[in-house]
């Protein structure tokens, strides 16, 4: 008996530490949030960087170009992103008209309307043995891109003007010596430890999942500590809950199915699953502060992607979880052998149903 409740606890560690993190953010906010002891920013940045370094050394020059070359995957996943979400918000608001207060109805608009994550995206497309350089490629390209099309799109649908001047020059920094020079790096590092990477692969994996769990953290910390469960009525945590949870499993359908339609494979549908339903928290907040600074509903504006942010990552680390245990209950199978004409998301289901 003992020993099957700690095989189960081997199998969905990942799983129960998702729990973990939330509960422990919720309890104990200070140590993990922006400020606290933990520092976590700070380690956010260094376990991110570590990742973008082990997969530079993972992946072979010819799986990166290859990864580069798929045109209609970029395509899908920029659309998604910029065009797709943003027109999700119309029946979204048509369906929660006099529901949803107008302040929190503009956050809806703005979460749909921003990029996608970097880190998480590329994180969790490499636990489910996607396509990582594409997806380092379409979740860099989409934070850059976001940076004009974001406050575009708010302006196009709101009438809001006002000459926001955003940090592009800030944000590329950024990007470049976080993510694209360690990637550069263990480019540069793989000759010398391409079989070292090969023999430790299963720990580096487990590495990928762990940072995942410190972003849940810091992230819901950081939540709580800005009053996500005192600054805000039942009403509308409920409503902000329910309409992010919406937009999330649309989301994730709509990437997954548009993806299955253009003939994509499983690795490529996996990367459109990660960086085309996600939005990102780093750049939402200090972007909606420059866009929103002067609006007294800043705090319901921003509402849903605080709820978002840490429900995508809860989400997509289960699914990313159960992609990664497909495939290693068939490591013979290479990802193509997955493609079929099969769903992704469906044939995650199925092949949980058989497990169980």
């Amino acid at each position: 008996m003992v020993g099957r409740l700690l095989a189960g606890i081997r199998r969905n560690w990942f799983l129960i530490g998702m729990f973990s993190a939330v509960l422990l953010a919720t309890v104990f906010p200070e140590f993990g949030s922006r400020d606290g002891a933990m520092h976590a920013d700070l380690a956010a940045n260094l376990g991110i960087s570590c990742i973008f370094l082990f997969h530079g050394m993972a992946l072979s020059t010819q799986r990166l170009r290859d990864g580069m070359s798929r045109w209609k995957l970029h395509l899908l996943v920029q659309a998604l992103t910029f065009v797709i979400f943003p027109l999700l918000w119309f029946p979204f608001r048509l369906a929660f008209a006099g529901v949803i207060p107008e302040g929190l109805m503009l956050g809806f608009l703005y979460l749909c309307a921003l990029p996608s994550t970097i880190s998480s995206s590329v994180a969790m497309t490499a636990i489910a043995k996607g396509n990582v350089p594409a997806a380092i490629f379409n979740a860099t390209l989409s934070s850059l891109i976001g940076i004009f099309l974001t406050p575009a799109i708010v302006s196009l649908v709101t009438g809001f003007g006002g000459g926001v001047s955003l940090p592009l020059g800030h944000t590329i920094a950024n990007v470049s010596l976080m993510l694209l020079l360690p990637f550069v790096v263990g480019q540069a590092l793989r000759p010398f430890v391409a079989g070292f990477m090969t023999r430790y692969k299963k720990y580096i994996n487990t590495f990928d999942k762990l940072v995942i769990l410190m972003l849940v953290y810091g992230t819901f910390c950081d939540s709580v500590t800005s009053g996500l469960w005192t600054q805000n009525g039942f009403k509308e945590l409920a409503l902000t809950m329910v309409g992010a949870a919406l937009l999330l499993a649309i989301g994730l359908f709509l990437s997954d199915r548009l993806a299955r339609r253009l003939g994509l494979p499983i690795d490529d549908r996996i990367t459109a699953i990660f960086c085309g339903s996600k939005k990102t928290l780093a750049s939402g907040v200090p972007m909606a502060r420059l866009l929103f600074g002067a609006n007294p509903a800043l705090g319901l504006i921003v509402l849903p992607l605080m709820f978002y942010h840490p429900l995508q990552l809860f989400v997509c680390s289960i699914v990313a979880g159960r992609f990664a245990a497909r495939f290693e209950r068939h490591p013979e199978a290479g990802p193509a052998d997955f493609g079929g004409g099969v769903p992704a998301l469906a044939m995650v289901r199925r092949s949980d149903t058989g497990r169980s």
